[in-house]
């Protein structure tokens, strides 16, 4: 795997570098070698926030955890991580032997309705809408209107199916395809 190692606003010592790689290195031998790990690092205020987005071909699991100290937030973003990949196990199974991943992880206890959501991906619903050309602005403003956290939408601008979506501190996202 490849790191990638990102401070803002702030000067990362050497120390923390090993212990991501050391935190990180456990989830080695489930992803193959072309497999990018990206850690942000981000100081505000005595708030530290420490995002991990690791990509291996069309998976993608990202993680973000804000802490007083940036130990104490990787610490909680290799957790995150780790039950993504728990959650994920079945799909993960394809790529290598199905034991071999039980020893990265404490055994806990998992209530039995947990257990039937974990291997079953029903869809419930399928919904059709019809897609109209707006302009980022305008999307944004529909989907405050409706109540919602995402909405898709054809971009005027770029004649393209994107989602505006919420984030976090009432900020906004655009998703556009990559062709």
């Amino acid at each position: 795997m490849k790191y990638n190692i990102i401070g803002r606003k702030v000067n990362l010592k050497d120390n923390f570098k090993e212990r991501v790689y050391k935190k990180l290195g456990k989830f080695e031998k489930i992803y193959s070698d072309d497999a990018e790990a990206v850690v942000t690092v981000t100081v505000e205020k005595n708030r530290q926030t420490v995002e991990v987005t690791i990509r291996d071909g069309s998976m993608v699991y990202r993680a973000e955890s804000t802490a007083l100290e940036m130990n104490d937030a990787l610490d909680a973003v290799v957790d995150i991580l780790g039950g993504q990949i728990r959650k994920n196990k079945a799909k993960l199974s394809k790529k290598m032997k199905a034991d071999s991943l039980e020893q990265y992880f404490i055994e806990t206890s998992v209530p039995e309705e947990e257990e039937l959501h974990e291997e079953d991906y029903a869809v419930v619903r399928t919904k059709t809408i019809s897609v109209k050309p707006l302009s980022v602005e305008e999307a944004i403003l529909q989907m405050n209107l409706i109540g919602h956290e995402f909405f898709m939408f054809l971009n005027s601008s770029t004649n393209t199916v994107n989602v505006v979506y919420k984030r976090k501190g009432n900020t906004y996202g655009l998703l556009e395809p990559e062709f």
